[in-house]
Order: structure tokens, then C-alpha cells, then sequence
């Protein structure tokens, strides 16, 4: 079945950076739009970052634009977010998901997802 291996998360002070890595099995990697969505305490969850099966297209929320950067190995079935200039508001637990063909990454940012990680915290402290 399909399984992501979500790391990375933790406690940074504002400024600093931390990388999340999602490994993916259990589908067929290539064939996915990839992203990270994040929910804070008492929010809804909102879309960080897609990536298409080819790394050619991306979308980011303007909040992170300039900040975050999304990538992923499709030799390795990985995604990653590097994540710099941390903010308090960015304290949320984020959640790495796949949209499968085909669905691309024009559909997961706008939420259609196939399936879900389960989540990984990251605290920045002011």
C-alpha cells in the first residue's frame, strides 16, 4: 500500500532552516505530482508546495515564496522541502502528498489528493 516516510521536522529559532524529506513506496513515483500541505493549531490545512512527476513545474504560496524550496529524487522515490528564514507562523505540522496521474501538480496545489503522510512537526520559536 502507499506509504510515506516523513523526516526532518523539529524545533528551530526563527531565521534558522530545517530540510523535510518524504519517502515515498507503494505507487509508482513517477507517475505523481508530489507536495506538502501544513496545518497550524486551530487552522485548516492550506498547500505549501507542488512539484510535477518532472521537477518542470512548481508552485509555491506566496507566504513561502523565496524561502521554502521544493525538489524531489525520483531515483531515490524522495521529496524534499528545504525550508529557510523560518518564521514563527510557519509552526505547523506538515503533511507530504501525491497526486497520481493524472492529476498533476496544477491539481494537488488545489487540493485534489490521492494520499496523505502523516505529518511531521516543525516548531520555530521566536
Amino acid at each position: 500500500q502507499v506509504q510515506f516516510v516523513e523526516s526532518g521536522g523539529g524545533l528551530v529559532k526563527a531565521g534558522g532552516s530545517l530540510r523535510l524529506s518524504c519517502a515515498a513506496s507503494g505507487f509508482t513515483f513517477v507517475h505523481a505530482a508530489m507536495g506538502w500541505f501544513r496545518q497550524a493549531p486551530g487552522k485548516e490545512r492550506e498547500f505549501v508546495a507542488a512539484i510535477s512527476w518532472g521537477s518542470n513545474t512548481i508552485f509555491y504560496t506566496d507566504s513561502v515564496k523565496g524561502r521554502f524550496t521544493i525538489s524531489r529524487d525520483n531515483d531515490k522515490n524522495t521529496m524534499y522541502l528545504q525550508m529557510n528564514s523560518l518564521k514563527p507562523e510557519d509552526t505547523a505540522v506538515y503533511y507530504c502528498a501525491c497526486a497520481i496521474r493524472p492529476l498533476g501538480a496544477l491539481e494537488l496545489q488545489a487540493g485534489q489528493v490521492d494520499h496523505w503522510g502523516q505529518g511531521t512537526q516543525v516548531t520555530v520559536s521566536s
